[in-house]
C-alpha cells in the first residue's frame, strides 16, 4: 500500500477532503483526493445529510461507524454537535442490535484488542499490537458476559468497550488515540453461537474459576507494564465476576466498574438533587432496591457508603436499606443470597408479615420507603398502588424506574407524576420527555451513568490518580448533583444529557482537587482545573 493510502486508512491522522493543497504535498496525497478543499464544517454538513438519508436507526448506526473507521475526527465533531441525538445510536440502545450481529456485520476491528482465555502466552503481543505507537491511558475491557438487557454475547461484546470509549470522548474530550478497547474471550453460554457458522469468537462455554482469574491477573498486571498511568476500566462482566474482579484490584490499581459503580454514583447524584429540592436530609431516608443484582446491589452500596461518610455507622446505615429480588424481600435465612446481598438481607422475625413480602405492593406498604429504586427488568412493577402508599407516608417520593430499555421499565415517568400527583422525584433510566401536570412542566432527569463516567476518567487522567477513592467518588456524586436548580418547579434531579461535556469537566476538576487533596495525584501540576482543561481533546484538524 502507498503512503498515500496508508494516511487515508489511518483513522487518527486522515483528514479526507479537508487535507490542505500543502499537506496534499508534503504527504504525497496530489491528486488522489477532490480537488475542492473542505473545511471539517463543511465535511461535517455533508456527513450529516447522509447520515439523514438513512432509514433505520442500525442503518444509521452502521454509517456513522464508517465515520467512525475512516476519519476519528471528523466523527467526534459531529457526535459533539448531535450529541442527543447521536448517542442512542452511537451506543445504548442500538448497540445491542449490532453486537448480536457482530460477527455477521463485521468489517473491521477498530483498534480493539481480542485477548483469548485459552492463551494468556498472547496477552502482551496482543497489547502491543493493538496500540501500536500509541500512549494508552484508558483501557474499557469486557467479557460481555452480562451485557445489559441482552447477557451473554462472547467475543461479539467487544462493541460495549468501542461504544464506551467513544462516549468517553465525546462526552469528556479524551484523546480517542489514547483508548483502547478489549474484549477477553471468555466461550460463551449461548448455544445461538456456538452453533453459529460465522460466529468469530472461540467456540466452547464460558471458563470459569482459578483459570479465569489467573488470565484476568495475567492481563492487569501485563496492561499496567506496558502502559504506566493506566485506567482500567471493567464493563458488563457476569454478576458472579463482577464485583470479584472489582474488590480484588480496587486498592491497588486505578480501576473502575461501571455496572457496580457508575450506575451507582449517577444514582446517588440524582438522589441528592432530589434532596436538594425536598429539602431532606439522606441520613433520614429509608431506601428500597427493587431488583438485587449486579447493578442492584452496587447502588444501594454507593448510597449506603454516602450515609456512612454523613456520619452513621455501618450498622446504622444498613438499618435504612431494603433489598427485594425475584424471592421478595431479601432474608438473610435464604441460602441463594450473593455475598453483595448478604448484607443487605433482614431477619424474618423481625417481620409479623414475614411470608407476606414476596409481593412488592405488600412490600412497600410495610416498610414505608421514601425512595424506591428499580433494576427488576420486570415491566410495570412500579404501579398506581404503589405509588400512592409511598405518598402516604413520604411528601416527595423518589422513585427511579431505572431498568432498560422501555419495555422493560418498572413504571414510566408520565404514570408516576400522574399517580403521584406532581409530587414525586423522578429519575429513569431511558430518556424520557417532559411531563406536565396542573401546569407544571416536570422535566425528567435520565440516570444516565453517561453523566458520570466520562467526567470521572477524565478527572482520574488528568490527576494521574494512583488510585479511585471513595472519597472520590463522592466528590463526583456531589458535583453532579448539585447541579440541579432547586427553585424551578418541575426541575429534573439530574442535569441534560445535551450538558454533558459541561458537566464532565465539572466532574473532572472535583475528582481531580480530591486526589490532589488526598495524595493520590501523580502529576506535576497544581492547578487542577488547569490540569483537566489541557488534557482535553478537540475534534479539530
Amino acid at each position: 500500500m502507498t503512503t498515500a493510502q496508508n494516511i487515508l486508512n489511518d483513522p487518527f491522522m486522515n483528514k479526507g477532503t479537508a487535507f490542505t493543497l500543502d499537506e496534499r504535498e508534503k504527504l504525497g496525497l496530489v491528486g488522489v483526493l477532490p480537488p475542492y478543499v473542505q473545511t471539517i464544517e463543511e465535511q461535517a454538513q455533508q456527513t450529516y445529510l447522509q447520515f439523514q438519508s438513512k432509514g433505520t436507526n442500525l442503518e444509521k448506526r452502521l454509517f456513522l461507524m464508517e465515520i467512525f473507521n475512516t476519519n476519528r475526527t471528523l466523527f467526534y465533531y459531529l457526535f459533539a454537535h448531535h450529541l442527543d441525538e447521536f448517542n442512542p445510536i452511537v451506543y445504548d440502545p442500538e448497540i445491542a442490535e449490532t453486537i448480536e450481529n457482530y460477527s455477521h456485520l463485521y468489517v473491521q476491528s477498530q483498534y480493539a484488542a481480542y485477548l483469548d482465555v485459552e492463551h494468556p502466552e498472547n496477552i502482551e503481543t496482543t497489547l502491543r499490537n493493538a496500540a501500536g505507537d500509541r500512549h494508552i491511558r484508558l483501557i474499557v475491557v469486557t467479557d460481555a458476559e452480562g451485557i445489559l438487557g441482552i447477557g451473554d454475547w462472547g467475543m461479539n461484546g467487544v462493541d460495549i468497550s468501542v461504544g464506551k470509549l467513544m462516549v468517553y470522548t465525546a462526552a469528556a474530550g479524551i484523546d480517542p488515540a489514547s483508548v483502547l478497547p478489549i474484549v477477553i474471550d471468555a466461550g460463551t453460554n449461548r448455544r445461538q453461537l456456538l452453533d453459529d457458522p460465522l460466529y468469530l469468537g472461540t467456540r466452547h462455554e464460558r471458563i470459569r474459576g482459578e483459570r479465569y482469574y489467573a488470565f484476568i491477573d495475567r492481563f492487569v498486571r501485563t496492561a499496567e507494564r506496558l502502559f504506566p498511568r493506566l485506567y482500567l476500566h471493567w464493563e458488563d462482566f457476569g454478576r458472579e465476576n463482577a464485583a470479584t474482579i472489582l474488590n480484588k484490584y480496587r486498592n491497588s490499581i486505578a480501576t473502575f466498574n461501571d455496572d457496580i459503580q457508575g450506575t451507582g454514583i449517577v444514582t446517588l447524584a440524582g438522589i441528592l438533587g432530589a434532596l436538594n429540592i425536598s429539602g431532606g436530609k439522606l441520613t433520614d431516608q429509608t431506601y428500597l432496591c427493587y431488583g438485587a443484582g449486579t447493578a442492584g446491589a452496587g447502588i444501594a452500596e454507593r448510597v449506603m457508603d454516602e450515609m456512612m461518610g454523613e456520619g452513621l455507622s455501618r450498622e446504622e446505615a444498613l438499618n435504612h436499606f431494603y433489598m427485594v429480588d425475584r424471592q421478595g424481600l431479601l432474608f438473610d435465612d435464604m441460602d441463594d443470597l450473593t455475598p453483595q446481598q448478604r448484607p443487605f438481607a433482614r431477619k424474618r422475625s423481625d417481620f409479623k408479615n414475614a411470608d407476606q413480602l414476596t409481593d412488592l405492593e405488600e412490600i412497600v406498604r410495610t416498610i414505608r420507603p421514601t425512595i424506591l429504586v428499580g433494576t427488576s427488568t420486570q415491566p410495570g412493577t412500579f404501579t398506581e398502588n404503589i405509588v400512592r402508599s409511598m405518598c402516604e407516608t413520604c411528601e416527595r417520593p423518589i422513585i427511579f424506574p431505572l431498568s432498560n430499555p422501555t419495555e422493560l421499565a418498572e413504571a414510566t415517568a408520565q404514570d408516576l407524576i400522574v399517580w403521584s400527583e406532581g409530587k414525586a422525584l423522578v429519575a429513569t433510566g431511558i430518556p424520557a420527555g417532559s411531563v406536565t401536570y396542573e401546569g407544571v412542566e416536570h422535566v425528567i432527569g435520565q440516570a444516565n451513568n453517561a453523566l458520570i463516567y466520562p467526567g470521572l476518567g477524565l478527572g482520574m487522567l488528568a490527576s494521574e490518580a494512583s488510585l479511585l477513592t471513595d472519597e472520590m467518588i463522592s466528590a463526583a456524586a456531589h458535583s453532579l448533583g448539585g447541579m440541579v436548580d432547586a427553585t424551578q418547579p418541575g426541575a429534573p434531579v439530574l442535569p441534560p444529557f445535551k450538558d454533558v461535556r459541561r458537566v464532565s469537566t465539572r466532574i473532572a476538576e472535583a475528582v481531580a482537587r480530591k486526589a490532589q487533596e488526598r495524595g493520590l495525584s501523580r502529576t506535576g501540576q497544581t492547578d487542577m482545573a488547569a490540569a483537566v482543561h489541557d488534557i482535553q481533546w478537540e475534534p479539530r484538524y
